[in-house]
């Protein structure tokens, strides 16, 4: 009789115990800004050539300040409005007081296209409105493919495509899934041991940025000097604005190495796109305008129904206003410079912005005939490039490094500025010389021939002749990329080649021989 309760006791003590049901993590969300710093970094791939639009291949190291107010425990801590391509495995949460447990990175946007593309073989409501009735009609459809390349859904009445009814229409959808968000957003898993409010900084690595340095040269009338203004184009391809930003970019190339492609915010724009065999002038396509809450949940209209123009009248101009000052000269970074922005600026959404970096009146230039000795083919004469030269130190008027980029040089002609050409220039540290190349001239050429006597085994000679068809006296500047028999006297050396310095008289011309030694056996 004792044995019965003995084994139910054990019975009660070997039982499995039934785990307490975990609550989730409260969830904090930080959505305000109160200080962001932007460093772009320019595409370390790109040696020339404009920012891509679409899509920018450089990147950006972002600082942002932020107040959040941290419940007793363990919570999510959600920093929305974060850079669309921010690498989380850079981001660093600074000021929390007992660290933190994990990190996500929530990608997919709420979006017309995002909700294609998440409603993908699932059902849908298509609303649709007659134009001469107003009659309204519902149907369930399921989205069949999108949102790239149109979008074609499936109802009880066949396959077709979105925007190519002819009618006003809309695609209603249950909900919103889970996984969209309106904005980027850093997700951390935070542990605080007591409730506060704290000032936290976010700092990460994000790409979809760029910057270009732009110049315009303008030359004065005598040709000695120019009017040099530098721009800086800073380019933000992500869907994140950050407002009253502390904007700075890095000049040099930086060694980065390949991250393997982040997914995309957004599966891209939303395009409606009807059968081949249709025209817009049977079936007018109806453009999409952004998500709007309807009713049963989440619709993306198919229809722009109104549009409305408004105007007010213009007042007297007025005077536009000084032009911002240019940054301060730049700061070491390494082997890199550091230029520093002195405003505060908005760096938009899908936006460039355009600054100031310098703006020097008469720089001295000198004008240069330039060109490469190279084999001559069929020995016709050709046009020398015509370059203007300044020298980027203190006396030069300039004194500061130079970001590469694209220089436009204009010229007054009869009271009209024109443009003479475009040149693209490197890098340029304080102290070197900065070249123009805007153009060919056909009134300075160069004719290369090898004379018949050369010997194949040890030497080649050249005879080279220039010849100048100007008014003036024309400053000719050769590349000799070859060892030359005997080695000129006060040359200059670049490297292998040598730079050989003459003066074309006007209406005239110069033969000059050099004798190539060549390697022997």
């Amino acid at each position: 009789m004792r044995a019965v309760p003995l084994l139910l006791a054990m019975a009660a003590l070997l039982a499995p115990l039934t785990a307490p049901a975990q609550e989730a993590p409260a969830v904090v969300v930080s959505s305000r800004i109160d200080d962001v710093a932007v460093t772009v970094y320019r595409a370390p791939s790109r040696s020339s050539g404009g920012i891509d639009a679409k899509w920018p291949r450089g990147f950006a190291f972002i600082t942002e300040t932020r107040t959040v107010t941290l419940p007793a425990g363990v919570s999510a801590l959600r920093f929305e409005g974060v850079a669309e391509g921010l690498l989380p495995e850079t981001a660093v949460v600074g000021g929390l007081p007992d660290g933190v447990v994990e990190k996500n990175r929530d990608a997919r946007l709420l979006s017309p296209a995002g909700l294609v593309d998440a409603y993908l073989k699932r059902r849908v409501t298509l609303r649709r409105t007659d134009r001469a009735t107003g009659k309204v009609r519902e149907q369930e459809a399921v989205i069949q493919a999108g949102p790239t390349g149109g979008v074609i859904v499936e109802t009880d009445a066949g396959f077709e495509a979105l925007g190519c009814s002819g009618l006003p229409e809309r695609m209603l959808y249950p909900d919103v899934p889970k996984d969209l968000s309106a904005k980027p957003t850093l997700s951390v898993l935070v542990e605080s041991a007591a409730a506060r409010t704290v000032t936290v900084q976010l700092l990460y690595l994000a790409e979809g940025f760029d910057w270009a340095a732009n110049y315009v040269a303008d030359r004065a009338a005598d040709g000695r000097t120019i009017g040099l203004t530098g721009w800086i184009t800073v380019a933000n391809g992500g869907v994140t604005s950050f407002a009253d930003a502390q904007l700075n970019v890095i000049a040099g190339r930086l060694n980065k190495l390949y991250s393997p492609p982040l997914p995309r915010a957004t599966p891209g724009p939303l395009h409606l796109r009807c059968w081949p065999m249709d025209t817009t002038s049977t079936h007018p396509r109806w453009g999409l305008p952004p998500v709007e809450q309807g009713y049963g949940g989440m619709v993306a209209d198919a229809a722009a129904e109104n549009i409305v123009v408004t105007a007010q009248r213009m007042a007297a101009p007025m005077a536009p206003p000084p032009p911002p000052p240019p940054p301060p000269p730049p700061e070491d970074l390494g082997d890199l410079k550091y230029y520093r922005i002195p405003f505060r600026v908005d760096v938009a959404a899908k936006g460039q912005k355009q600054v100031a970096l310098l703006a020097k009146d008469a720089v001295p230039v000198e004008q240069l005939y330039a060109a490469t000795l190279s084999y001559p083919g069929n020995m016709r004469p050709r046009p020398l490039t015509l370059r203007l030269r300044a020298q980027n130190d203190e006396s030069g008027g300039l004194g500061i490094a130079l970001p590469a980029g694209m220089a436009s040089v204009f010229e007054t002609v009869a009271g009209q500025r024109l443009l003479v050409g475009e040149a693209k220039i490197g890098d340029k540290a304080k102290g070197e010389r900065v070249d123009y190349d805007i153009g060919s001239s056909p009134a300075v050429q160069v004719r290369v021939r090898i004379l018949p006597d050369s010997d194949a085994k040890n030497y080649r000679r050249w005879e080279v002749m220039l010849t100048n068809a100007r008014p003036f006296d024309a400053a000719v500047e050769m590349l000799i990329p070859f060892a030359i028999d005997p080695a000129p006297q006060d040359w200059e050396r670049r490297g292998d080649a040598w730079v050989w310095r003459v003066t074309v008289p006007a209406n005239d011309r110069i033969v000059q021989g050099f004798r190539e030694r060549l390697k022997g056996d």
